[in-house]
C-alpha cells in the first residue's frame, strides 16, 4: 500500500514539474513580457508611417483610403489598433490613408425615369449635390438627360461622388396646356349660359 501512494506522489511531483516547466515555456514562446506601446502615425505619409511602425517593430498594412478634402493627400487619417494600444511585436497596425483623388463611380441609366427614383439611385451612389434643371416635356418629373460640367453623360459614364449632377427634368407642359384647355372650355360654357 505504502508503495501506491509513494508512485501516486511521484506522479504528482513530475506533473507539477511538467506544468511548470511548460508555463516556462510558453512565457518565452509567446514572449509574455516582451509587448509594444502603439505610436501615432496620424498625418503621416504612409512611407514615413511604415517606417515608424517598422522601427517599432509592427508591420504596417494599408487596409482602406477615403477622401477629404481638408486633409493632405496621402496621409495616415486613421489606425486600428489605436494609438497607445498595447502589442506583441510583428502586429500588423491597418492604416486608412487619405485618397489623392475622390471616389469615382458608374452612373447607371438614370434617364426615363422618375426624378425621385433618379435622386434616390444618386444618393446610393454617394452623389450627394444634385441639381435640378426643368426643360419642356410632355411628362412631368421624368429624368430626359444627365449632365455633369455641361457634358451630357451616359449609362457608364465616371464622375467624382462630390460631382455636381444636373438632372434635366420634364415641366409636364401636356398636363398644363390641358388644364387650360380644360379651363377655358368651362369659362366658354359659363359665358354661353350667361347668354340664355
Amino acid at each position: 500500500m505504502k508503495k501506491i501512494f509513494l508512485h501516486i506522489g511521484i506522479m504528482m511531483v513530475v506533473a507539477v514539474v511538467i506544468g511548470w516547466l511548460a508555463m516556462l515555456w510558453l512565457d518565452v514562446w509567446t514572449r509574455h513580457d516582451d509587448t509594444i506601446t502603439v505610436p501615432s502615425v496620424k498625418t503621416l505619409s504612409f512611407g514615413e508611417a511604415a517606417t515608424r511602425l517598422d522601427r517599432e517593430g509592427l508591420v504596417a498594412v494599408l487596409s482602406d483610403s477615403v477622401y477629404d478634402k481638408s486633409t493632405r493627400p496621402g496621409t495616415v487619417i486613421d489606425q486600428n489598433p489605436k494609438v497607445g494600444t498595447v502589442v506583441k511585436e510583428g502586429r500588423e497596425i491597418y492604416l486608412t490613408i487619405n485618397a489623392f483623388s475622390p471616389k469615382m463611380v458608374s452612373l447607371p441609366t438614370l434617364t426615363d425615369i422618375s426624378l425621385r427614383q433618379a435622386k434616390s439611385i444618386l444618393e446610393g451612389l454617394e452623389i450627394k449635390k444634385v441639381v435640378e434643371k426643368r426643360v419642356p416635356s410632355d411628362f412631368k418629373d421624368l429624368v430626359l438627360a444627365v449632365r455633369y460640367k455641361g457634358t451630357r453623360l451616359s449609362p457608364g459614364a465616371r464622375v467624382p461622388v462630390n460631382a455636381t449632377i444636373e438632372l434635366e427634368v420634364g415641366e409636364g407642359k401636356a398636363e398644363e396646356f390641358l388644364d387650360s384647355i380644360s379651363v377655358d372650355s368651362t369659362e366658354s360654357s359659363a359665358e354661353q349660359l350667361n347668354l340664355f
